[in-house]
């Protein structure tokens, strides 16, 4: 064993295994003394995060988690380590994993302050990346052809026009405007799932349900779980939340695995911008609980505009021949038998908190500009 190597053990059987602020002191002072471990220190660092690919973890999840847990300059560093690792990773990951990467931004030189303090960050980092749990493999049960399809490029005319549409409907001031837009892109998803499934079906495509994980973050987090439910529902997918981890699983084909997550983001942008409005109001009547306000605005907003999608996507399906139904319906079998696969023990969980009237009254108010009412059980690992 060479010295840096020796110098990397010893740090870490002193650091890495210990929750003490002494242990994580000796490591970062022994790394600290030997500037020639540096290189050593950063490899072992990618086979953390190489170590993570092997339990279930993707890019975005590493850096969620560490976002949740410590700090900017632990994100920073991760992001490092994630893109040299990458830089030679040979395995085929698909286009949702390049585009985790494509938003990663280490920010070269940034995280180099003195050397006890860059060291003391690692094994932080190290400490946390170690103790990672293994969570459900997103493409274990794909078959490699409808990998190869998720993997193509999937950016069509359509799916620009709904972005722009979004974008609009963030951008806008008008809560009115905001809801017929949002409505429109729902129609415009549901008919792009609907042409995809067909598609898929004329020409005997071995298309087959995926998923992906979307962050669900405090505070708040089981009324945007449960937004985050709706918006898959009404999408033909199914929504599994880990609260202790803060995300969701998302289950369903592609091109509606789309559709959730950017629906999901602007419905999140919207109810945030309509929340902050009638939050003012409340204030300038010399209200002051404005946390039960919040709850329960995200908490009616979520169970309220779930029936608004649904009729949206619905009437899209009704709109269509009689040779979708059955391809819809086989579709959303395969969707439920990968859900129960992945997550064969899930529990339901309910909404605590919601007891401010004004704040429930505001937020079904906002959702009906945008509707919304029953929602399917939210489900929990």
């Amino acid at each position: 064993m060479s010295s840096t190597s020796s110098t990397v053990e010893r740090a870490f059987e002193a650091a890495l295994y210990s929750d003490t602020d002494a242990s994580l002191d000796t490591g970062a002072s022994l790394l600290a003394a030997d500037p020639a471990s540096d290189a050593e220190l950063a490899r072992r660092g990618e086979e953390f995060v190489a170590a993570a690919w092997r339990r279930g973890w993707q890019p975005a999840d590493v850096v969620r988690i560490v976002r949740r847990e410590l700090d900017d300059v632990h994100e920073r560093l991760v992001s490092e380590l994630v893109l040299a690792e990458a830089g030679r990773d040979r395995r085929p990951r698909g286009a949702r994993w390049a585009a985790q990467l494509g938003e990663l931004d280490a920010g070269p030189g940034a995280l180099r302050t003195d050397r006890f303090t860059y060291a003391t960050a690692a094994l932080e980092l190290y400490r946390l990346l170690l103790r990672l749990p293994s969570l459900e493999p997103l493409d274990a049960h794909a078959p490699p052809s409808s990998r190869a399809a998720a993997a193509a490029p999937r950016d069509t005319r359509m799916l620009t026009r709904i972005r722009a549409l979004l974008a609009k409907a963030e951008a806008t001031g008008f809560p009115e405007e905001a809801e017929a837009l949002s409505a429109k892109a729902q129609e415009l998803m549901a008919r792009h799932s609907i042409d995809e499934a067909l598609l898929a079906a004329r020409t005997h495509a071995k298309d087959a349900p995926g998923a992906c994980r979307i962050g669900v973050d405090a505070p708040y987090e089981t009324a945007k779980a449960v937004l985050l439910d709706a918006v898959a529902g009404a999408n033909r997918c199914r929504a599994v939340w880990n609260e202790a981890l803060g995300f969701s699983t998302v289950v369903g084909f592609e091109p509606d695995l789309e559709a959730v997550e950017l629906l999901h983001t602007s419905l999140l942008v919207q109810a945030t911008a309509a929340m902050t409005k009638a939050e003012a109001a409340q204030r300038a009547g010399g209200r002051k609980r404005t946390k039960t306000f919040r709850q329960s605005f995200l908490a009616a907003y979520a169970h309220r505009i779930g029936d608004r999608l649904a009729d949206a996507a619905e009437g899209q399906v009704t709109a269509t021949e009689g040779e979708l139904l059955p391809v819809l319906v086989a579709r959303d079998v395969a969707v439920a038998d990968e859900t129960e696969r992945m997550f064969p023990d899930t529990v339901t969980t309910r909404m605590r908190g919601v007891n401010d009237a004004a704040g429930w009254q505001e937020g079904a108010a906002a959702a009906d500009r945008a509707q919304v009412g029953a929602r399917p059980p939210l489900r929990r690992p």
